[in-house]
């Protein structure tokens, strides 16, 4: 019964989610906002170019060309 226990415990603590990714994407996002920049879901207008990432998923952090 022991086992049982170490198990669900173990089970649980892997299905958490991990909190510093929250973190880091709402400081990408922040980032991105502070350079008056917006975040493109698939990739950047062509007038637009990258300038870095909005989350860990891999939306782009797009600002218009100068």
């Amino acid at each position: 019964i022991r086992l049982y226990y170490l198990l669900f415990a173990l089970l649980f603590l892997f299905l958490l989610p991990v909190p510093g990714k929250i973190i880091i994407s709402g400081l990408q996002k922040y980032y991105c906002k502070i350079r008056s920049s917006q975040c493109a879901l698939i990739g950047c207008l062509p007038k637009e170019e990258q300038i870095g990432h909005c989350s860990l998923r891999g939306r782009k952090c797009c600002q218009k060309k100068k």
